[in-house]
């Protein structure tokens, strides 16, 4: 494998090969690294960052915005979710996921559902009201829990 020059890349192309190395980790023995061999390792990152062209981040924040990435997985893009909020339910094709937004398109506001479970197991609601057509953001500090939606978008109002 050659060897790359850290110094002359950009923060996007930094950006890349770490992406790389996350795909490669499978492949790389690094759990066998002791605790103090692994703290040699992020010194020797900490020290090469001063030669790197771009913004200054610390390895702990490049760790946090892994961890983030993880919990992003939980979301499966191109599935229908109903996603209950603080104060509002809606049920949409989720197309995109962002650190705070999920972003929903053929999506609707479900203003009553009766009863929530029979509400999720046969899809029949008392009152919806049909975003137009495009995408609807939701921020998902609003979010109290969500799940699979196993019936048609919800798109006539009712």
């Amino acid at each position: 494998m050659r060897k790359k020059n850290l110094d002359k890349l950009s923060f996007s192309e930094l950006k890349k090969e770490v992406e790389k190395l996350e795909k490669a980790k499978d492949n790389v023995k690094c759990n066998k690294l002791s605790f103090s061999e692994l703290k040699k390792e992020v010194e020797k990152l900490e020290k090469a960052k001063d030669n790197v062209k771009c913004r200054k981040v610390s390895v702990w924040s490049v760790v946090k915005n892994m961890v983030l990435r993880r919990r992003v997985d939980a979301w499966v893009v191109g599935k229908n979710y109903v996603i209950r909020t603080v104060t509002m339910i809606q049920v949409g094709k989720l197309v995109d996921v962002t650190e705070q937004e999920l972003v929903l398109e053929g999506a609707a506001w479900v203003a009553e559902t009766d009863r929530y479970a029979d509400f999720l197991s046969d899809g029949k609601v008392r009152e919806v009201e049909p975003f137009p057509d495009g995408r609807v953001i939701v921020g998902r500090g609003a979010v109290i829990d969500a799940c699979e939606w196993k019936h048609d978008l919800l798109r006539k109002q009712k």
